[in-house]
């Protein structure tokens, strides 16, 4: 390995905590990854990490190198991307982490079309409702629905997504339909919660031209987009979803909206980066293409970043 692949490696262990894991992002064997660090240990004259049976973390020594290995890799990944060859093919691994409902709906199908206007892009992509850590997992940028809680990311705004309250005709006939938001007390409400946290989350609507939260009762919560949408299909209660996820179930009556009257407020997605990726191509030039993709499915302006 020559030097910059050297201290793209020894970053990359330093932020997995793993030599395994870092080899295999980077695609090189474990034992190449292992001679590299000796080498670059030796050539500096210092022990950059420690290693353990569990885990690898930087020393003192290490964790000032990696400070200034990041800041060299940023420059030097800013000068190969003010190539007009690298901006008009950026080539590589782009690394992407996508909700259920974002990759099957909106971005897979039309996943070829990416693919041919960047044919040196290959993809990884990894799926599902957990959080992820970007850099610890290598992820170069993710598609999230809901307010971004993680300010050390870069966010894109891709789009707002309409929102409606509906549930499943047999449960209507059996609990009734609400007719004002604060009839939601007495329904039975599908409750939806993030791993790692016990809260639910409350039905939103515009009432009085406030956005105002109210709660419901009820027997059963998940933690997956695609078990809230078959709780509510099996009549267990009510549920709010961007309608889109619900057009086709409304359209054969297997659900019925209520209250629309008092509109839900808009779901923002929004990608999701690493500061360190905001200036690659692969990240830059697929954020663009996500970006029509949405504003051709939800009608937005060109969104910005922020």
């Amino acid at each position: 390995m020559d030097r910059f692949d050297a201290l793209q490696l020894f970053s990359k262990i330093v932020e997995l905590g793993s030599f395994t894991e870092a080899a295999s992002v980077l695609n090189v064997p474990r034992a190449t990854a292992t001679h590299t660090i000796k080498a670059l240990e030796n050539r500096l004259g210092a022990r950059l990490l420690d290693r353990t049976t569990r885990q690898v973390k930087p020393t003192l020594d290490g964790q000032a190198f990696y400070e200034r290995s990041k800041r060299v890799l940023a420059e030097l990944e800013d000068a190969e991307a003010s190539l007009s060859t690298h901006v008009a093919n950026p080539r590589g691994i782009l690394r992407l982490d996508l909700h259920g409902a974002h990759a099957t709906a909106i971005i897979l199908p039309r996943i070829g079309e990416f693919r041919q206007r960047y044919p040196y892009i290959d993809i990884a992509i990894s799926s599902g409702d957990r959080l992820v850590d970007l850099v610890k997992e290598g992820i170069d940028c993710v598609v999230r629905a809901g307010e971004p809680r993680d300010s050390s990311l870069v966010v894109r705004s891709l789009a707002n997504m309409p929102q409606i309250i509906c549930a499943s005709p047999a449960y209507l006939a059996q609990a009734g339909t609400p007719m004002h938001p604060q009839d939601l007390a007495a329904h039975q409400g599908i409750g939806f919660f993030s791993r790692g946290s016990d809260s639910r989350y409350p039905f939103s609507v515009t009432l009085n031209g406030q956005v105002t939260e109210f709660n419901a009762a009820g027997w059963m919560s998940v933690s997956d987009s695609d078990c809230y949408l078959s709780a509510a299909l099996s009549g267990c209660g009510l549920i709010q979803l961007p309608r889109f996820r619900l057009e086709e179930h409304l359209q054969a009556g297997r659900l019925v909206q209520v209250l629309a009257e008092w509109p839900c407020p808009q779901l923002p997605v929004c990608a999701l980066y690493p500061f360190h990726r905001q200036l690659s191509p692969r990240v830059r030039v697929f954020i663009d293409w996500a970006s029509e993709l949405y504003r051709e499915k939800f009608g937005v302006d060109k969104p910005g970043a922020k």
